[in-house]
């Protein structure tokens, strides 16, 4: 009977298997193989090169831009989305009328693509007749506000990580409501009863007790993130001159667009083992913390 249970198994998992094994696992392989290489992309003939491309992305200035641009990206797409997700949470698990209404307009941006909601931004930020500009000049009586909030250096990235934020809050926000569900009512019953405030309330019972979902919203946060591209492509392109160019969005110009496949490669492997370290750090930190409490 168990070897029966084990063949099924094995039938069943076949299948998902082979799928993953080529079209994510070979693909990786892959990506390791030619960054060792001066493949352009087309040529069926490429040289080895070994570290060298890894040496070049060291000295590359872009590079160095595309990381600043990476961690500003990545630490405001991961407190933005949590925190404001979290509020959100909290308010609509207090009771408030309507929430299902609520729920479902704070959720729907995550069911757009990336490419409607890059342009839907981009439409708000239109200079002449945005939304925002417009919104910004009834409110302050100033005539003539035409700030290209994308088309500055200054204001690029950040205009998109607030669509971003837009997009992703409503994900954060349907975790911790999942989160919040699995917290015992009496708990909270006898904190009423002994005239616990709410904010000491949400400190010491549902903050802690909320860890769980807090660990799978920040580790999908940090995984978009570092591989956030198609919203940057659709509203900035990575400009103006780079300001908005990320290592994902650096990596698709220089293997895509200037054709060094290999180049590109090697910056893909430096973005893999970037993410695969911010991720084990975090979980090993959740670990000894779990050992602290425990």
């Amino acid at each position: 009977m168990e070897r029966r249970e084990a063949l099924w198994r094995v039938v069943l998992l076949a299948p998902v298997m082979a799928v993953f094994l080529t079209f994510v696992i070979w693909p990786l392989l892959d990506s390791f193989r030619y960054s060792v290489t001066d493949w352009n992309g087309f040529s069926p003939d490429y040289n080895m090169v070994g570290f060298a491309n890894f040496a070049k992305v060291g000295r590359d200035p872009a590079f160095l831009g595309a990381i600043t641009n990476t961690t500003i990206w990545v630490v405001a797409a991961l407190i933005l989305p949590t925190v404001l997700g979290l509020g959100l949470a909290l308010l609509l698990n207090a009771g408030i009328r309507g929430v299902n209404l609520f729920k479902t307009v704070f959720y729907l941006p995550i069911c757009l693509s990336a490419v409607v909601v890059g342009q839907s931004w981009i439409w708000i930020y239109q200079p002449d007749w945005g939304l925002l500009n417009s919104m910004i000049a009834t409110f302050t009586g100033s005539q003539g506000m035409n700030f290209a909030w994308l088309a500055n250096p200054s204001s690029s990235l950040w205009a998109v990580i607030i669509a971003w934020t837009w997009q992703q809050t409503g994900l954060s926000m349907v975790i911790f409501l999942a989160g919040l569900t699995s917290i015992p009512q009496d708990m909270i019953e006898a904190a009423q009863v002994d005239n616990v405030s709410r904010w000491q309330q949400t400190r010491h019972i549902i903050l802690p007790m909320l860890r769980p979902a807090t660990v799978v919203v920040v580790a999908l946060s940090i995984i978009s993130a570092l591989k956030g591209f198609d919203i940057l492509y659709v509203m900035t392109g990575g400009g103006p001159f780079k300001s908005s160019s990320t290592l994902a969005f650096f990596m698709y110009e220089e293997s895509f667009k200037k054709y060094r496949m290999g180049y590109g490669s090697a910056i893909s492997v430096v973005l893999f083992l970037i993410t695969m370290t911010i991720i084990w750090a975090y979980f090993r930190q959740l670990r000894k913390l779990d050992e602290i409490y425990d």
